[in-house]
């Protein structure tokens, strides 16, 4: 057997990871859409900031974050305001930062990685470290850096390591099968 050279090799690789994310992005599991109109809950153990224009307010210890299903954790939290004293971006750090949600359908996404990093003006959360997702009944993904649109579902993900993005996909499931009855032979003539 031949090798391929190596930029083949990675072309072939990329068009694989590209024919995977596809099959992935086909089962949309989009995130509750309603979660980003409640209000968001935040609690840790230690805060410094305040709610001004463009500001940047961190916490630290025990960080909780919910926001309707979307429930994020970690050891550390630096909450972004925009101009309008909204929240636009939330960054996370911990070992590790975990973060889900359930989608429309009511399935459970779960992610963790040393930090997240969650755009939620646009619902793009970036998880880089040793990241992961997993999206129950569906499969999961694994690698340096996975960025997760949760208005599309879309998946994007790239690794250093083995230079792998590692990923597992669940078949749907399917119906039982009804239960074939049993057929009776028919009884001779004249027995009873």
């Amino acid at each position: 057997m031949t090798s391929m050279p190596p930029s083949r090799r990675a072309s072939a690789r990329f068009a694989l990871a590209i024919a995977v994310l596809g099959l992935f992005a086909a089962q949309p599991a989009l995130a509750r859409k309603s979660d980003r109109q409640q209000e968001m809950q935040v609690a840790a153990k230690h805060f410094d900031g305040f709610q001004k224009p463009n500001s940047v307010s961190t916490l630290t210890g025990n960080v909780v974050i919910t926001q309707g299903t979307l429930k994020a954790t970690g050891a550390q939290a630096k909450v972004y305001f925009d101009a309008d004293t909204q929240i636009s971006r939330v960054v996370i750090t911990g070992s590790p930062a975990h973060l889900e949600q359930l989608d429309d359908s009511g399935n459970l996404i779960l992610g963790d990685a040393a930090t997240l990093d969650y755009d939620n003006l646009k619902g793009i959360a970036v998880l880089s470290g040793n990241a992961s997702v997993t999206q129950k009944g569906r499969g999961d993904a694994r690698g340096d850096r996975l960025t997760y649109n949760t208005e599309t579902s879309q998946m994007t993900g790239e690794s250093a390591g083995d230079g792998l993005v590692h990923m597992t996909f669940k078949p749907k499931p399917q119906p039982a099968a009804a239960p074939v009855p049993a057929t009776s032979s028919p009884t001779p003539q004249g027995q009873p």
